[in-house]
């Protein structure tokens, strides 16, 4: 199957599995997964054969990933050799590779054939733009470095596609993506907020948030400057997760990703994930590192895959601190909260975990002085409710735009 083929096949797929019902939904993904068990699974080197059962595999993570990399994709890639190709074009072969950003200072790699990549497009039109297909679109994707994923929405007639590369920072490419006049932009939410607080007049028919956690305290900045509703794509090195729909709903990829929940607290699960459409590096029971808040309600749009509330953050940004009654972990949405409600006039931040028992809350020298004692007084207050004797310094610094990392308002930097 060439690759317009094979995205339009999966366009369809996508399309059509989103139509069933609950049920039969789960009814095709059992058989779907079962299949990819028996054939797929077993060519990667670290399996060898297939599983009675998917819970009878072991769970993985990065480290492991990373250590075995040869072993877990079936063309036995090296990491010497994909570390190689990563920082060169992204190619090895007839594949490509890319490496994540390294949000908590480990980063990941990636290998996945020319089929991959067209199933991938195919698969992400269908959930969010299938509208915008038939009439073509103009996609600005303005993200820390190009994967290499996109390189097939080029080769589309329908659609023209130029990648901004974040880290240059906007004013080297600010004139170019305004004579492009995109239809669709996928950025950072603190490029979507930048983009407001400058003035910049993209006028796009959709946008969406990537790449990075969108905090409650953007949305309604970024909407009022739009005029739009922000949208979210989930994808991480490991795969798609997640897209929103029309009508708002944040829908799990569970048309090509299996998902385990572990319970990690306060109503919050971590996903293991099983990516049965991936052919060329197998990740099954792949323990990711996010934080989700699912919903309980099915989606007003029909479909049958299941959303998610909010993604809360990474496990690696929960505090972990000591108190009377023993250790105890506050999550990023819980610590956000606190300092967010002490007062209205907060719409920016940094809360900094920089020693076992110390905490630093970062606001704007700008900020009226009431507010930030307020913000202040509110996380000392959540640590005493919680018997922690943790310190917590106000420090009123710059919170300038940084293009070379991700935005992390909520950060530890005490290794667990």
């Amino acid at each position: 199957m060439n690759g317009l083929a094979e995205a339009l096949w999966s366009f369809a797929v996508t399309q059509w599995v989103s139509r069933k019902s609950r049920p039969a939904f789960e009814r095709w993904q059992a058989r779907t997964l079962r299949r990819w068990l028996d054939r797929d699974l077993p060519l990667a080197p670290f399996y060898g054969k297939a599983p009675h059962h998917l819970g009878d595999l072991a769970v993985t993570d990065k480290a492991l990933l990373m250590a075995n990399f040869e072993r877990f994709n079936i063309g036995g890639v090296s990491t010497r050799d994909a570390w190689a190709a990563a920082s060169a074009d992204g190619r090895l072969g007839d594949l490509t590779v890319g490496a994540s950003t390294g949000t908590s200072g480990n980063r990941g790699l990636f290998v996945i054939s020319e089929a991959e990549k067209y199933r991938w497009l195919g698969t992400i039109l269908a959930k969010a733009a299938p509208d915008l297909l038939w009439r073509g679109m103009r996609v600005a994707v303005i993200l820390p470095q190009n994967t290499g994923l996109y390189d097939s929405a080029r080769r589309s007639r329908r659609i023209e596609l130029r990648f901004f590369d974040l880290t240059l920072g906007p004013e080297h490419w600010r004139a170019a993506l305004e004579d492009f006049a995109p239809t669709v932009i996928i950025a950072p939410p603190k490029m979507l907020r930048y983009f407001a607080a400058t003035g910049f007049r993209p006028s796009p028919q959709r946008i969406f948030s990537a790449a990075e956690t969108l905090d409650p305290v953007d949305r309604p900045v970024i909407e009022a400057f739009f005029r739009l509703p922000i949208d979210q794509i989930y994808m991480a090195t490991e795969g798609l997760f997640a897209v929103t729909c029309r009508q708002g709903g944040l829908h799990l990829a569970e048309d090509s990703v299996f998902f385990e929940f572990e319970p990690a607290g306060d109503g919050l699960v971590t996903p293991l994930v099983t990516t049965f459409r991936r052919q060329t590096q197998i990740m099954a029971r792949y323990r990711m590192n996010d934080l989700l808040r699912l919903s309980e309600a099915p989606c007003r749009c029909g479909s049958p895959l299941r959303t998610v509330d909010e993604i809360v953050g990474r496990m690696d940004d929960v505090f972990r601190l000591a108190s009377v009654d023993g250790p105890i972990l506050l999550t990023p949405d819980i610590l956000r909260n606190a300092v967010l409600k002490a007062d209205r006039r907060i719409d920016d931040f940094r809360l900094i975990q920089t020693a076992p028992d110390a905490i630093e809350l970062r606001l704007a020298p700008d900020l009226d002085d009431e507010a930030a004692a307020a913000a202040h007084h509110a996380v000392r207050a959540l640590l005493t409710a919680r018997k922690s004797a943790a310190a917590v310094a106000l420090l009123r610094v710059p919170l300038p735009l940084e293009t070379a990392r991700k935005l992390r308002r909520v950060e530890c930097r005490v290794a667990p």
